[in-house]
Formats: structure tokens, sequence, C-alpha cells
């Protein structure tokens, strides 16, 4: 599917004289100048009006390029629910199937603040093996991350996969979504279920300490060696949960497991071990599985919302009207998308890539699958 297909469908909120320039048009424009190296809507105008003979090899452009209040208008009234859709339409196509871990995190565009309404709070559905960011859902304040999870759950194909979450994800409604949607699950486990978390740490504890007798453990041992940091992670999964209150067990949709990771550091000859509980559903097949599920999972944090702070300058961004932060957004993941997609310049840096775009007017069009008009 081709970006120009992907927003075929999308309905301009503009009428009459505010048609002026077209939006479909002007989706491109700002996607190409995000693609580029613009943060902001000032950027984005002017890279639109330095490159406007560049544009018109692709673009009518019958009244021009669109100033950057007019870029910021059109962003801010056009829904963000739909320009959403578009975003994971374009990215099934491109992607199709999805299997292994989709870790499911949320991240606050710190620049976004309003007045007083609080920063705007992303939640985004990330396929580690593939690198693609699959969907995102905005709330307005990390308090609401549990509304936006459900709400991206529902828009995601998840047969195939294991999604991970962290302990705010940890509610029954969520692993049904999850369960729903033909997906497994792997829920990091901590004190906002406080009966769960005791269980599990009082089991542990005590298999550690006397042996979990004639049950089947499952491990699995991996060593990290970094930066003078040595780091020995030791996975336990079980899967015979009869030991567990059966209200628990039956409160949780398609139990099949549980497992805990235990994180030995080293450094400079100090020791320090923290324990991490998980509960998982019948696609945590054993304890290598949930080793690898459960360490893809920050992998959202490391190339993603790393990647946008650092590589897209997001949390420095000052757009904050209406849907206009939550569209920006959209559009930093169409261009990282992008560049995380190419194929021609696979050993330069992401932000090389960005920077490449710029240059190389061929690489450019080649990255948006842009033909010029006949």
């Amino acid at each position: 599917m081709t970006l120009s297909e992907a927003f075929s469908g999308l309905q301009d909120p503009r009428t009459g004289p505010a048609q002026r320039h077209d939006l479909r048009e002007m989706i491109l424009m700002a996607l190409c100048a995000v693609l580029c190296g613009a943060d902001t809507w000032v950027d984005v105008a002017e890279w639109a009006e330095d490159n406007q003979a560049w544009l018109r090899r692709y673009l009518v452009l019958e009244h021009g390029t669109p100033s950057h209040d007019t870029f910021g208008r059109v962003f801010r009234i056009l829904d963000a629910t739909v320009f959403e859709r578009c975003f994971r339409n374009w990215i099934g196509g491109i992607a199709g199937l999805i299997d292994g871990v989709v870790a499911l995190d949320g991240k606050t565009v710190c620049g976004s603040q309003d007045g007083q309404n609080t920063a705007l709070h992303m939640v985004s559905a990330f396929a580690t093996g593939s690198g693609l960011c699959l969907g995102q859902e905005g709330t307005r304040g990390k308090g609401h991350e549990i509304a936006g999870i459900k709400a991206l759950l529902e828009t995601l194909t998840l047969k195939g996969c294991i999604v991970t979450i962290d302990a705010i994800g940890c509610q029954t409604e969520i692993a049904q979504k999850i369960v729903d949607q033909d997906g497994d699950y792997l829920l990091a486990v901590k004190d906002n279920q406080q009966s769960l978390a005791e269980a599990l740490r009082e089991f542990f504890n005590e298999g550690q300490c006397s042996g979990f007798g004639a049950m089947a453990l499952r491990a699995y041992q991996t060593l990290g060696k970094d930066h003078g940091r040595i780091e020995t992670r030791n996975h336990l999964w079980v899967s015979d949960l009869r030991w567990l209150d059966q209200p628990i067990r039956q409160h949780w949709p398609k139990l099949a497991g549980v497992g805990m990771v235990e994180r030995i550091r080293q450094i400079n000859g100090k020791a320090s071990t923290e324990r991490a509980f998980y509960i998982g559903s019948k696609g945590i097949a054993n304890a290598e599985t949930f080793a690898k599920a459960a360490r893809s999972h920050w992998a959202v944090e490391n190339s993603l919302h790393w990647v946008l702070d650092m590589t897209f300058r997001e949390d420095d961004c000052r757009v904050r009207k209406g849907h206009a932060p939550q569209n920006l957004s959209a559009l930093r993941k169409f261009a990282l998308t992008l560049i995380r997609k190419d194929q021609q310049y696979p050993k330069r840096s992401l932000r090389s890539r960005r920077k490449t775009a710029e240059r190389m007017p061929d690489y450019r069009a080649s990255l948006l699958g842009l033909r010029p008009r006949v």
C-alpha cells in the first residue's frame, strides 16, 4: 500500500476557502519535511517552501505551499483517530502478518502540555522483531494509560503474537482483550495486584529456600557484560499452578504459567539482586520463551522511545493545540518506519539516514514511494 492509498479515505475537516491547499498534499509535504529533519510546523513550512520545485514533480501544489499557521490549523483539527487508522492501515500493508513479541508501553510527550491540560501520553504497540510501531493511542496524562492500552488492543491483530506490558497493564480486562484478539500475554506483576504479587513472592522465595519438590520447573540463564557490569539473569517458569489459590487462577483468562526473573548485577566488585514476577498464557511454552519475551519488552524503550527523543527531538517539541500533538507523533512514526525499512544504507544510523534524505532527493523519493506526475 502506498502512502497516497493509505490517505485516500481521509475526510477533509475543512470547508470553503479553508480547503485552498489539498489535504493529502499537505500530509505528504509534512511527512517529507519530518523525514528530512523538521521538528515544528515552522520547520515544515520552510522546508516545503525551499523544496517547492522538487515537490512539484510529485504534487500539483495549485496554490503553492502552505504557511506554518495553515499546517498548524489543519493538523490541529484533523481527527487523530482517523489519521491513526490510516497509519495502521499503511503499516499493515508493508509489514504483513506480525508474529513474535509485541510490546505495549506509554511515553509522555513532555512539551505538549497546554495550560491546565496535562501533557499528551502516547501508548504505542511495538513489534520488537521487525522494529515497527504497529499503532498508537493518545491520552491526556499518564493516569489514563490503562484506557489507552485497552483502546489500542482493540485495533490490533495479535494471532501468533505474545503481548508484553509492564505492571500497569496487569489487569484482567487487558488480559481478556489480548486473548479475544487471539494473542498470548506476558504481564509484569507488582503490588497493584497485591494478592497475586504476594502469592508469587511467597512461592518463589520458599521454592528457592527449600526446593520446589517434584514440581516441573523450567530454568534458563543468560549472562550479559557491558561497560564493566556483569549481569546474570536467572529465569524460572512454572506451568503447574495447583499451588495457586483457585480464585486467583480463575480470575486471569487462560492463565498457563508464572515466572520469575532474578537479575544479579556485579559492578566494581559489588553485587546487587532484584527480582521481577510475571504471569502468562499458553504461548509462553518454556523458560527460554519467557526469557526472550521478557527481555524483548525493553526494545520499546531503546528502539522507539529513545529514538523519538534523540533522533526526532520529540520531548523538545512545543506543538500543543487540539489534535496536533498526536498527529505529529504519528508523522514521526511514519518517518521512523520509512528510514528503519531502508535497504540502501543499512549500515548508516537512523540519524544519518534522516540527514541523507534531506541531502539526496532521489533517496527521499524512494523512501516515500513517490512517482513523478505524468
